[in-house]
Formats: structure tokens, C-alpha cells, sequence
């Protein structure tokens, strides 16, 4: 072997064990960072566990979760949550009810009619409102949405449940309507000229081709944006108001889960005392909540998802 060969083969050597460790250091960089998401969440589910059992130590867990009254600070106190969860329920829906029908004919639209410079343009603009803080939804519910409900029904209070719903159902607007387009546009065309070959209108081709077959991806984005709905926190506390009841009047106001955890958070409530060991109790029953979703969710998605070739 010639002396170039062997300087050849020792620099292609030297160039493969520092690309190997390069590659390595790499590797490693991405298993901390996924490894430190793991330990986060599994460090919230101990604390909330920890702060729960502490909470459960001395209320009833059957009373937690059967009582329809919700007093933890005014006595006679008491500590029944269910008009915590009809309340974040209640704002939940109203949402859904907004959001998902307005998202998904903007979806459709940007997925099958607009114009792709339209759509570069109109989709990243939709997209801002889901970058806008949620505490100035808040006061443009008080400020806008409210005053517009008081012309209509006089007896709306100044904090309400359906201005509450209405403001979280225009957060969550871009969420259903991007990933829902998003799993449109990933439908081939082949499915949409076929349904053209054979005598389709555009209308039919959408509602009855493309929507079926990006189902998983439709449903998973409502799914997800109800559970963005179900922690909303500023917006429904300003909103919505800090009375906890069960009612189906949405003029009235209501209390969610996340607005106790704000009213408790900024409470002279002592760490330690049964009102602060409540906060775990509620934000285990809301991480639970999301949590379910978010796992049907991914059930979803991986039962009707459509693989294409």
C-alpha cells in the first residue's frame, strides 16, 4: 500500500471516529432534553399526589366528588366539587359549540377553496389569535362581549358564563381551524380527482371525501382544543366571574376549576391549611381531566388514521 493510501485511509478513519462522536453528543443532548419532559410531569403528578393525599386526610373523598356545595373559605365550609367541574364543563361546551363548527368550515376553506396566496396570508393571520394572552381575552369579554349580551338578555350579570364560553371559543378557533386544515391538505389529490371523475361538485368532494379521510386529524384537534379550553384559567376568572353553582342559566355567573386555583393562589389562604392543601386536590382533578382527553385523543388519531402511499 502506497504511502497516499495510508494517509488517506487515516484521515477517513480520523473523520469517521469524530463524526461518530459528534453524533453521540448529540444523541445525548436530545435524550436529556426528552428525559427532563418526563421528569417534569412526573414531578407534578408527585407533587399533586402528595398536596391530594394530604387534602384527602381530612375531607371525605366520597364528598369531594358527590357534594354540590363549594365553600372552602366561608364557613359553614364545605368542600363538595361539583359545581367547580359543571362550571369548567359548562365553559368547555359553549366553547366546542363555537369553536368547532367556525373552525371547521374555516378549515375547509383554506383547505379546499382559498387561493394558496390567500391561504399563506389569512392562515398565519387566524393563527395570531392564539398568541394573544389570554388576560386581555379576559377583558375584552368584560369590556365587549358582556356590554353586547346586557342589549340582548338585560339581566346579564357582569360576569357570566356565556361570555366566558364565547371568549374561550374565539381562543381555540385557531387551534381547530390550523390542524384541521393541516390534516386536510394532507389528503392526496388523488382521492379529490377521482370524486371529480366521477361527476363530484366541489361542495361534495370536500364535506364527503376529504373531511372522512382526515377524520383522525379532525378529531384530534377538537379534542386538543377542548382540553386547552378545560385549563383556561385568566380568561373565564375575569370573565365569568368566582361563584361556584350548578346551573343551566349561562347569564348567571359560575366558577371553574382554574378560577379557584387563582383565587386561592392570591387568598392569604396559609400554606398548609385545608384551603391550600384544596388547590392539589383540584389541579389533580383537572390534570386527570386533560390528561383523559389528551390520551383519548391520541386513541383517536391512531384508530381512524388513514395511511397513504
Amino acid at each position: 500500500m502506497s504511502q497516499t493510501e495510508e494517509t488517506a485511509r487515516a484521515i477517513s478513519g480520523g473523520t469517521g471516529g469524530a463524526n461518530a462522536l459528534k453524533e453521540r453528543a448529540i444523541r445525548s443532548v436530545f435524550f436529556s432534553c426528552a428525559l427532563v419532559t418526563v421528569l417534569t410531569t412526573l414531578g407534578i403528578i408527585v407533587v399533586l399526589v402528595q398536596g391530594s393525599l394530604e387534602f384527602f386526610s381530612q375531607v371525605s373523598i366520597v364528598e369531594y366528588f358527590t357534594g354540590t356545595d363549594w365553600s372552602p373559605v366561608v364557613r359553614p365550609r364545605s368542600y363538595g366539587v361539583l359545581p367547580l367541574i359543571w362550571g369548567t364543563l359548562l365553559i368547555t361546551v359553549g366553547s366546542a359549540v363555537i369553536a368547532i363548527p367556525i373552525g371547521t368550515a374555516t378549515a375547509i376553506y383554506l383547505s379546499e377553496y382559498a387561493d394558496p396566496e390567500f391561504r399563506n396570508v389569512i392562515k398565519p393571520t387566524l393563527e395570531i389569535l392564539a398568541g394573544v394572552p389570554t388576560i386581555v381575552y379576559g377583558f375584552f369579554a368584560l369590556s365587549f362581549i358582556t356590554p353586547l349580551l346586557q342589549r340582548f338578555v338585560p339581566d346579564t350579570g357582569t360576569f357570566n358564563a356565556a361570555a366566558g364560553a364565547i371568549v374561550v371559543g374565539i381562543m381555540i378557533i385557531p387551534m381547530v381551524s390550523s390542524l384541521s386544515e393541516d390534516a386536510m391538505s394532507s389528503v392526496p389529490d388523488d382521492l379529490r380527482n377521482a370524486a371529480y371523475g366521477l361527476g363530484a361538485t366541489k361542495f361534495e368532494v370536500s364535506t364527503s371525501v376529504v373531511v372522512p379521510a382526515a377524520l383522525s386529524g379532525i378529531i384530534a384537534s377538537y379534542i386538543l382544543a377542548l382540553s386547552r379550553a378545560i385549563g383556561e384559567t385568566m380568561a373565564v376568572t375575569l370573565a365569568s366571574g368566582m361563584d361556584p353553582r350548578i346551573t343551566l342559566n349561562l347569564f348567571e355567573p359560575i366558577q371553574t376549576m382554574t378560577a379557584y386555583m387563582v383565587q386561592i393562589g392570591i387568598s392569604d389562604a396559609s400554606a398548609g391549611s385545608i384551603q391550600y392543601q384544596s388547590l392539589f386536590a383540584v389541579g389533580l382533578t383537572l390534570f386527570a381531566m386533560t390528561l383523559s382527553m389528551n390520551v383519548f385523543s391520541l386513541w383517536i388519531k391512531s384508530r381512524y388514521r388513514e395511511e397513504y402511499q
